[in-house]
């Protein structure tokens, strides 16, 4: 976790608490890191942690928007900020859906 919070001080993101979130707790089978954060200004804040060989497709775009909302379902609350790094190779149709949904879209080839 260090090292992903050394890599948002480098892009200027500070949170104020940042927890984990267990996949299993939202009825997930993933094995992406989920990080539930409260920026500066008091907002919720998600960054997830996609580490993986294979590539990065469209359809897994959806799954990860799904359990966006299942974790505000979970949380109660609205998440505003969205935040995904992706060290693994990424579809192009993948990021784009992602960034017509709002998304923070880093991508840190292997």
């Amino acid at each position: 976790m260090k090292a992903l919070v050394d890599y948002l001080n480098h892009k200027n993101i500070i949170f104020k608490s940042l927890e984990e979130i267990m996949p299993k707790e939202l009825g997930s089978r993933k094995k992406i890191s989920l990080y539930l954060g409260v920026d500066m200004k008091g907002y919720y804040a998600l960054v997830m942690h996609i580490e993986k060989k294979s590539r990065v497709l469209r359809k897994e775009a959806g799954e990860l928007m799904l359990l966006h909302e299942k974790l505000e379902k979970y949380m109660n609350s609205k998440i505003t900020k969205k935040y995904i790094l992706i060290k693994a190779p990424l579809c192009s149709h993948a990021k784009a859906v992602l960034e017509e949904n709002v998304w923070k879209v880093w991508h840190a080839p292997e």
